[in-house]
């Protein structure tokens, strides 16, 4: 069964009128995380994209980028992203329950903030309410600021893309300080971890980019040192 079909059973709670946000209440179970973990970077991002007033193409086709989402499983992909969109429930609802389900799995809801931001510049822009929507996500997340600063590093086009900043690391750090954080997020980027950790088969794509920033950034500072 794909984890689209997993998602449409999930949401079939709605057709007794319950909203999206209750969904996320019914799936605390461990197997069920990947399926949380796929509505949750949909049902924000959603929301995420009517931040700056308009839901553009390329905002909906990013949800491709970051999902492997085939033919057949279009319509329910959509679902999701349309009732997200429909639903009253405020973006901090969500994000207050999905902090909860995963309140045990900081690095998982780091992946979920991941996704978002690839998501919000998927038009070529960044736009300042974009920039609040995510903000607040993260604060609900419990992320640090330097947490927020390494992935607006990794994905804003105008930000400042310090490889230190990439990394999560600073420039006071020695050299084989930031090769040893280098290898460890080398290894947290491996797709059986982050499969082990919450995110589905279908989005292990979004963590090759991630790879390939990574890399790139630690190649800058090796050079900057040589």
């Amino acid at each position: 069964m794909s984890i689209w079909q997993r998602i449409a059973e999930a949401l079939s709670a709605l057709a007794n009128g319950e909203g999206l946000a209750a969904v996320f209440d019914k799936l605390w179970a461990e197997p069920e995380r990947s399926v949380a973990f796929t509505i949750a970077v949909i049902a924000l991002g959603a929301k995420m994209a009517k931040a700056d007033g308009l839901v553009t193409k390329g905002e909906v086709a990013a949800f491709r980028e970051v999902f492997t989402i085939h033919e057949a499983d279009e319509a329910n992909a959509a679902r999701v992203f349309n009732l997200a969109r429909q639903d009253v429930a405020g973006f901090d609802s969500y994000a207050q329950k999905i902090a909860a389900m995963f309140d045990d799995r900081h690095d998982t809801l780091f992946d979920l903030m991941e996704g978002l931001f690839h998501i919000a510049v998927a038009d070529g822009d960044y736009h300042e309410a974009e920039d609040d929507f995510l903000h607040i996500v993260a604060d609900i997340f419990g992320m640090t600021k330097a947490e927020f600063r390494t992935l607006r590093a990794r994905y804003v086009p105008d930000a400042d893309h310090d490889p230190y900043f990439i990394l999560g690391a600073t420039p006071d750090m020695s050299r084989d300080e930031v090769r040893a954080l280098w290898r460890e997020l080398v290894r947290e980027t491996h797709p059986d971890r982050l499969v082990a950790r919450g995110m589905p088969e279908e989005a292990v794509k979004l963590a090759e980019k991630r790879l390939v920033l990574i890399n790139k950034a630690w190649e800058d500072i090796s050079r900057q040192a040589a």
